[in-house]
This record gives structure tokens, sequence and C-alpha cells, in this order.
């Protein structure tokens, strides 16, 4: 095949060439061009804004000569789909590096769909922050070294949808065919910052991420703004609407906001209508939604009447003074070497770090390393110092 090149005002050069890899044929042939790169960048795209099971949809990969955008959907729908679980290979392979854009969520599907591990990351989001630039989304990255505008007027459209316009495939694999330049970019900055040990540490960290899940939790609906502020009564119907919901967004497929909002959820519980024409009424439900839903609705509603009125349980136990005033010293000195560097705060170390350092304060850097919030480098470079912090904290205090 031949492949076209496109050279923009910076001098990168890429393929503009792609395949669509719908059958296992073609899915050989790709492995077998894969599998001699020793850098691949990789997207995905999902439909989490039009069903309830979310789903990969696309799976994208660029090389220097080329980019192939993988079509798992094609693969389910011809009971091939364990072709898919060839991939894996790619993924956790140690000596072939994978280039992402912000990874964590591309890794937590591909782990929840296909059960891929992952080996040997380099995250363009997690460089970038790390390097303390402004602007980390990748549309302002490209337009800022390779004056590449991308168009981003795709960028919510229903990946399900089969068969996929030609303009969306091509701005599925846009998303990758420049990560191979903009690594460059970034590899050279790192090494001369002297924070490629860092990166690499924090590439590790992502390729662990566990896989996404969907659990639904009945009582939830807590967290529903204005929840708390209900009468006993209107909370038992709300939490009976709020499971309704999600009966509904399961069996039409759809994600429960698409179902209705939080809000109208609430305001259903306060006025509590108690017939069709009730409904009609209430100028919050549009006449889809009453038509739809209606009877389902007036049932909840019902139901929730009957229902004991749900008790709001705080399982959070709220840390005691000394945590919470260690915890917010530890705060202060992440803002102020994240302030030095000209980072983001949780460059340093992340809340949740705080937080076990704060309720378990360690005494050597082996009790640091025991927490497992911190990887070798980050141990290293701030351990002694966190160390020097809490002792100066523990100190007794002389009147």
């Amino acid at each position: 095949m031949t492949v076209a090149r496109a050279k923009n005002t910076s001098g990168a050069s890429t393929s503009q060439a792609y395949q669509l890899v719908t059958t296992p044929a073609e899915l050989s042939e790709m492995l077998d061009v894969l599998r001699r790169e020793p850098r691949i960048s990789v997207d995905t795209e999902s439909n989490s804004f039009y069903a309830y099971y979310e789903r990969v949809c696309l799976i994208q990969f660029s090389i220097p000569a080329y980019n192939f955008v993988v079509d798992p959907l094609a693969f389910a729908a011809d009971h091939t789909s364990q072709a898919l679980h060839a991939l894996a290979e790619i993924f956790a392979n140690p000596s072939q590096e994978k280039l992402f854009h912000a990874a964590e969520y591309d890794i937590m599907c591909l782990k929840r769909d296909f059960d891929f591990e992952f080996a040997n990351l380099f995250d363009s989001m997690a460089a970038c922050r790390i390097l303390g630039w402004s602007q980390c989304g990748l549309a302002s990255l490209l337009e800022t070294h390779f004056n590449t505008h991308l168009d981003k007027r795709l960028q919510r459209m229903n990946w399900g949808q089969r068969p996929l316009p030609k303009e969306a495939l091509i701005y599925a694999y846009q998303d990758t065919y420049y990560l191979l330049d903009l690594q460059k970019v970034q590899l050279a900055e790192l090494e001369r910052l002297n924070r490629l040990e860092e990166a690499r540490e924090e590439f590790a960290r992502l390729c662990q991420i566990p896989a996404a899940h969907k659990i639904f939790d009945p009582d939830s609906f807590w967290r529903i703004k204005g929840a708390r502020d209900l009468e006993p009564a209107q909370r038992a119907i709300l939490r009976e609407l709020y499971v309704t919901r999600e009966e509904l967004a399961q069996a039409t497929d759809q994600p429960p906001v698409k179902i209705m909002g939080d809000e109208v959820l609430l305001r259903l519980a306060q006025e509590q209508p108690e017939a069709y024409y009730d409904l009609q009424a209430q100028r919050f439900l549009s006449p889809r939604q009453t038509s739809r839903y209606g009877e389902r609705l007036l049932q909840a509603i019902r139901q929730g009447r009957l229902n004991p009125p749900p008790r709001y349980v705080n399982n959070h136990t709220r840390p005691t003074e000394e945590v919470l005033n260690l915890y917010e010293t530890l705060r202060q000195w992440r803002r102020q070497r994240a302030a030095k560097r000209g980072v983001e705060p949780d460059v340093i170390l992340s809340n949740a770090a705080l937080w076990s350092i704060a309720r378990q304060p360690p005494q050597n850097l082996a009790e640091i390393q025991a927490l497992d919030v911190m990887g070798p480098w980050k141990i290293h470079t701030y351990g002694p110092d966190l160390l020097q912090l809490l002792q100066h904290q523990q100190k007794p205090k002389h009147s």
C-alpha cells in the first residue's frame, strides 16, 4: 500500500494512511507489522455517553509508517471476539513501548473489556505534568509544538454506531499519530531537567491501575444534591426513584442521566404526583419522559411511600485532630515543593499518599516504603525531607 505523508510546519512527518481492522485476517496482518516496532502509540474510543454498559468501540495504533483502527464491535458481531486477545502480547511486551495520552482511562477500560496487562508505557499527559507545562491537553500540545489543529467536533460522538463515517475514523487515529513525535520533544526535556526517572516511575504506576468496574449502590442516592434536606418520607421515595432510573437505564442500554437528571428525581420526590395527568402537569418532566417512563415513575412513588425511610450512615471516621493537623502540615510542605518545581501539588504526592503518611507517620525510609504510596524515586527524593518534617512535628512542645 502506498503511504501518504503529511509534513507540518515543525518538520514532523507522520503517515496519513490508515487501515480499518475488522477481521481476524486483518488483525493478524496488523500484528505482524506491530511486532517489529519498538514504539507504538495507542488510543481508544468508548461509548460512555450512549450506553449503560460502556465498552471500548475502537482501538487505534500508530507507527511511523502507518495507522490502524481496530473495530472491536466487528469482532463481537462475528463471534470472533477471542481474536482480539492476540493484542495482549503487544500491551504486555516489556520490549515495546506503548505511547498514550492520558492513559489511565484507556488502561482501565482495556483491562475491563479484554483483561489486558501493561508494561513499558509512556504517557504524554503525565510527562507534561511532570515537566510543569501549563497546557496538557493533547490539542494544546500539538498546536504548541507542531502548529497542528485537531478537529474536536467529533469528540462526543456515538462511537458505538455502525457504520462510522470516514471523518470519524480519521479523527480517531489523529489522536495517536502525533504521539511519536510528541514523545521525542518530551523525552529531550525530561532528560534535560533530570526528570526521566520520575516519569518512568509514574508510567509504571499507571500500568498497575485496576480495571474499571460498574457497581450500582442503591444508597448512593445520598450523593444527589439536596437529598439530605428532604423529609424522611421523601427520602424513601427518592431512593426508590433512583433505583427505578437505574433499572430503566439498564433495560434501554442508556446512561442513567439520559433517562433523567438528578434534579428531576429530587423534584418528583418532593412533589409526589399521584396520577399520569399530574406527571403531565410537571414542567420539569419532558413529554417524552412522561410518555416513556410515566407509569414506572408513578409505581416507584407508590412503592416509596410504603418503604421505611432510609437513614444516612456515615462510614467515614473523622480523623483525629493530630492526624488533621499533620495532614495540613504535609499539604503545606507539598505546596512549597510544587511551587519550587513549577508543577501541580499532586505531581509531588497524591492526597491519598498524604493521608496515609498522616495516619501512620513513618520513622524511617523502610517504613515509608511499607506504606506503598511512593515509588523508589520519590522515596529517595522526598523521603529524607518528609522524615525530617515528621520528626520536627513529633518533638514535644515546651512552654
